[in-house]
């Protein structure tokens, strides 16, 4: 069917309606402020981050611990059972080196790449994580199944967000120890 066969009914206007009046309009300028309700599983997961935790919620049913937590499991289709705290290290499942900044703008050489990545934190399911940055690692040096550690802000500058965790860094495996010497093996 063409436009043209379209028989949509209803008055149509030309500018010039517009300029001469025929049509009534009015400004509107939207109040365009926003709430945003955290709920009970990201509230108490915002508020243990303020004091330097991690906290998951357990599905009894599918055997999973989940993070960021939830109050319903979407596998099981049922209320997730309790709390449980997890660690603020982890591993690096999925990582990106990206030389744009998140509003669009150039990374300078001296900035270097951003490296978001996925965590899974340990203590929780396997696949179970955060997205997050990464940070004291060179961009060369990230690999899938890298072991990582939160760096925390300072207790008193926490405010009971993500940006809690300032960012994660690499755990560096201890060098193993020199045999003594004139020692026997």
């Amino acid at each position: 069917m063409k436009l043209e066969d379209c028989k949509l009914g209803g008055t149509h206007l030309k500018s010039s309606d517009f300029e001469k009046c025929k049509v009534l309009t009015t400004e509107w300028k939207p109040n365009l402020g926003y709430a945003w309700d955290d709920g009970v599983a990201i509230g108490r997961y915002l508020a243990e981050l303020k004091e330097g935790k991690i906290i998951a919620r357990v599905c009894h049913e599918c055997h999973r611990i989940m993070i960021p937590p939830r109050m319903f499991c979407e596998l099981c289709f049922r209320a997730t059972d309790e709390w449980a705290y997890v660690q603020d290290t982890g591993v690096v499942n999925t990582f990106s080196i990206a030389y744009v900044n998140w509003d669009a703008s150039r990374r300078s050489a001296k900035e270097g790449p951003l490296i978001p990545a996925v965590i899974e934190i340990d203590g929780a399911t396997k696949g179970m994580g955060i997205l997050h940055m990464l940070e004291e690692v060179e961009p060369d040096d990230v690999k899938i199944g890298m072991k990582v550690r939160a760096v925390w802000k300072k207790p008193e500058d926490r405010t009971g967000a993500i940006t809690d965790i300032l960012y994660f860094k690499p755990i560096r495996a201890a060098a193993p120890k020199k045999a003594a010497a004139g020692r026997k093996r």
